[in-house]
């Protein structure tokens, strides 16, 4: 038996740069990645993939595919395909991160069921090797094998590590409802942004632990998006705001919002902000 934690990440920028020939779109996106997580467990059968999940803990997880479909047997199968060999597992899941939230958790249980297989069968396969494996499965997935924070281009797949930042403490809240990252970029493309976070002036900041600085540049052009159907985005940041967090802002295509903090009296105060909302509420730190 081996674990992996499959950590959730949260977009500090999230810019849309332009339209690809194969459909997705260009982007460029500081991601960071933060302590909650799902917990995986794998272990060697004969042959095949099996997955067993538990999803007591989150909101909607009954609609999280138990199959095929679902993102962590889509790595076993990639990882087979790559490495040319049936390497059986069997995937126990127990999902912490809420689904279709902004947050990568489909994407960090595929990561984190590519770092286990390599690990389980003593492989050795590179980091470069793990994340091939990854692109095959979703754009997030590369990260989410790397983690920390990182500079993402292309579909997203293309990593640039960052210095890291400091440890802050993270308040999400999940409102009721969820987004489709297909459906967002549709709408956004009918109707662009017209402003866009300063990417390269934002890097320059956090390394030099301009951290105020950089909160007031960090934006999500998907925002505006989200707000056409769940309202309550703007409702979370403004209370988080309201109660000091140094930022907020929505993760992904969202509809999550994240604040961030340096202390716990205020992060207790962010929580009691929110609580009359119909939010699901994490407490984590940035990892």
């Amino acid at each position: 038996m081996l674990k992996e934690n499959a950590r959730a990440k949260i977009n500090l920028t999230l810019d849309i740069t332009g339209t690809r020939a194969d459909g997705y779109h260009e982007v460029a996106m500081i991601l960071q990645t933060i302590e909650l997580a799902d917990e995986v467990e794998l272990k060697k059968i004969s042959g095949g993939i099996n997955l067993k999940m538990d999803t007591a803990e989150i909101i909607g997880g009954e609609n999280i595919p138990t199959d095929e479909k679902n993102l962590a047997w889509k790595a076993a199968v990639e990882f087979q395909k790559f490495y040319g060999k049936n390497l059986g597992v069997a995937i126990s899941l127990k999902k912490k991160i809420p689904a279709s939230a902004g947050l990568a958790g489909g994407s960090a249980d595929a990561a984190a069921v590519i770092r286990g297989i390599n690990r389980l069968y003593e492989l050795n396969l590179t980091e470069d090797e793990l994340c091939k494996i990854g692109e095959r499965v979703g754009s997030d997935v590369p990260f989410c094998i790397i983690g920390g924070t990182c500079l993402a281009k292309g579909r997203g797949e293309i990593l640039t590590r960052l210095a890291p930042i400091k440890n802050f403490g993270v308040v999400l809240a999940k409102p009721h409802g969820e987004i489709s990252t297909a459906w967002a970029y549709k709408i956004y493309d009918e109707n662009p942004a017209k402003t866009h976070p300063p990417t390269k002036t934002i890097i320059a900041q956090l390394e030099d632990k301009n951290y105020d600085a950089a909160f007031k540049n960090f934006s999500n052009v998907l925002e505006n998006v989200a707000l056409k159907k769940i309202p309550a985005v703007v409702d979370c940041k403004n209370k988080m705001l309201a109660a000091g967090a140094k930022v907020a802002l929505m993760s992904g295509s969202g509809p999550t919002v994240f604040a961030l903090t340096d202390n716990d009296l205020t992060a207790e105060k962010i929580v009691a902000s929110v609580e009359d909302l119909n939010v699901q509420i994490f407490i984590t730190k940035i990892f």
